[in-house]
């Protein structure tokens, strides 16, 4: 998921000053909310605008916040990464690793009455797989069988979809793939009702109905609200809340604004402008408010590697050797965030082998200024640096920008945008240079990762030449995607791990990814006022389970 704007980027909490849910399982029948708190209440939070609130192209923290709460499919991640039932009640894949077959929970409705059942999954999935929806995140659904003849616009569906049963839904891959449940978390794979029509449907995607814990009250008002209120026809475990509140704010200042909220009693849920978080916590985390938690997120610097002054290997080592990140965390992060050098974030534990990047261990003067020349990257070169605007990003982008002119000799253009412009500019056939990007594990697996940001299938190019995948780097080496492909179709767990490590290795040593840090995210909570409150497997407070104490 692109961190604080898919996908999906998240935004991250913390940063600035320079000197799933678990929906209830599948054999959940009670209809009754979680824990002994109260039922009732408003819980209040703000957000930047969203890309997408519709299962089709949500993408994004904020997008994912609203659409996780709105749709329930056959798996949900909980907060530490393990993969449950949620409709799904059994599932079987054949030896070749090629057809799988899932039955769901009888009896489920939308919240407007339509049945859920395998020809509503499927509808659903068949949606966001046509040409016309040009889906960011369809990618997911990639190794289904006639996926690519829908996304070329040859078919409207995809031939490896079929329901043998109401309940049964059956799922013929290209390609062998032991973990494509997994992806089933992933909200893209939500069934839609019928009403939902195809994916431009403006109607549906300012106000869509599904089958969650939560339902829309009114329309998503646009840079303004959006209004969720319990569903109490939800099939499986209801939520406690009766109204969720998220107020739209300025994309320019949104954590700072989060902060106040708070401050004032506005929002029971913050981020905050880094140089307000050594304040924040001497006064927040005394009395309980203060939540610290190390997610399944990385920040990284995303190179264009087919265009510009990145191009080469040197040029982007050479960057990022002349990153300090020690001197940043220490002087704009407070000490609050954790170096990476890895792409794989360190809670996957199995594969997680720290300072395979070389150049991201220790700041190295000369070495970046040898590669710097190797690489044709020569002092008072333009470099286009770009990242988003409200998430509290400003102090450490400057940060960068002067370490790389001041070690490089380069003529950095550091560009802030609203995420979506980021993002825009990101899938352009003409962007250079690199940009602030962050990642959250859609679905807990490693193949999340190196997947959709690396190979070259996450592409996805349009005729035009614009990227339409997450691979926005249009980083591809053949010798990647055959370990990834080999993995996929690798039934033993251990034998993946191995595989995704070695594919890691390879594309650090092209360095196709500028690891910065793990992403610790930092929140002030209402624990005054509510119960159970936590931050779920996507990074958002956990809706569906907290409640009034």
């Amino acid at each position: 998921m692109r961190g604080a704007k898919s996908a999906k980027w998240v935004a991250m909490a913390a940063v600035v000053a320079l000197g799933v849910t678990a929906c209830g399982g599948g054999d959940d029948d009670s209809g009754d909310s979680k824990g002994s708190g109260q039922k009732g209440g408003t819980f209040r939070l703000g957000i930047t605008e969203p890309v997408a609130i519709d299962p089709y192209n949500a993408q994004e923290s904020e997008g994912t916040l609203v659409t996780d709460n709105l749709f329930t499919g056959l798996y949900e991640p909980t907060a530490d990464g393990q993969v449950v039932p949620a409709l799904a009640t059994s599932k079987k894949v054949s030896a070749d690793g090629k057809t799988w077959t899932f039955t769901i929970k009888p009896g489920t409705k939308f919240s407007n009455g339509e049945p859920v059942d395998a020809e509503s999954f499927i509808r659903g999935w068949n949606r966001v797989a046509q040409k016309s929806a040009a889906s960011d995140v369809a990618y997911h659904m990639a190794g289904i069988a006639g996926f690519a003849d829908a996304q070329s616009g040859k078919s409207k569906t995809m031939s490896g979809l079929t329901a043998p049963a109401a309940d049964t839904i059956q799922v013929k891959l290209s390609e062998p793939d032991f973990e494509f449940y997994i992806k089933t978390t992933h909200t893209v794979f939500s069934p839609v009702p019928k009403v939902a029509g195809d994916a431009k449907n403006k109607a549906y995607n300012t106000a869509p109905i599904g089958n969650g814990p939560f339902k829309m009250q009114g329309q998503w008002e646009h840079n303004k609200s959006i209004t969720l209120v319990r569903n109490d026809s939800y099939g499986l475990t209801k939520a406690h809340l009766d109204k969720v509140q998220i107020d739209i704010l300025n994309s320019a200042n949104g954590s700072t604004l989060e902060y106040q909220g708070f401050e004032s009693g506005q929002y029971d849920w913050a981020r905050m402008p880094t140089p307000q978080l050594p304040a924040a916590k001497a006064k927040y985390d005394p009395q309980g408010e203060w939540l610290t938690v190390d997610t399944n997120g990385m920040n990284f610097l995303l190179p264009i590697t087919d265009n510009g002054p990145l191009k080469t290997v040197q040029a982007r080592e050479a960057v990022s050797y002349a990153i300090d990140r020690d001197a940043i965390i220490k002087g704009v992060f407070q000490g609050m965030q954790t170096k990476s050098t890895t792409i794989l974030p360190p809670v996957f534990k199995d594969v997680y082998e720290k300072n395979l990047c070389t150049s991201c261990v220790k700041q190295d003067q000369a070495k970046a200024k040898q590669l710097a020349k190797e690489g044709g990257l020569k002092p008072g070169t333009t470099l286009e640096l770009a990242y988003n605007t409200g998430a509290g990003h400003e102090e450490w982008m400057q940060a960068v920008k002067q370490q790389l002119e001041s070690v490089l000799g380069l003529k950095v253009k550091s560009t802030a945008k609203p995420f979506a412009e980021l993002l825009a500019d990101q899938q352009k056939p003409s962007a250079t240079g690199a940009y602030r990007f962050a990642w959250g594990a859609d679905y807990p697996t490693p193949d999340n990762f190196l997947y959709p940001l690396l190979d070259t299938a996450s592409i996805n190019k349009d005729e035009n030449g614009k990227v339409t995948g997450d691979n926005r780097g249009r980083y591809s080496n053949k010798e990647f995607d055959a370990l990834l492909a080999k993995a996929r179709g690798t039934a033993d767990q251990a034998g993946r791990n191995a595989l995704y490590k070695q594919a890691e290795k390879k594309a650090l040593g092209d360095q196709a990814l500028i690891p910065l840090w793990n992403r610790t995210q930092l929140r002030l909570v209402n624990t005054k006022k509510f119960a159970d409150i936590k931050m779920d497997f996507h990074e958002n407070p956990n809706l569906a389970e907290l409640s009034l104490k």
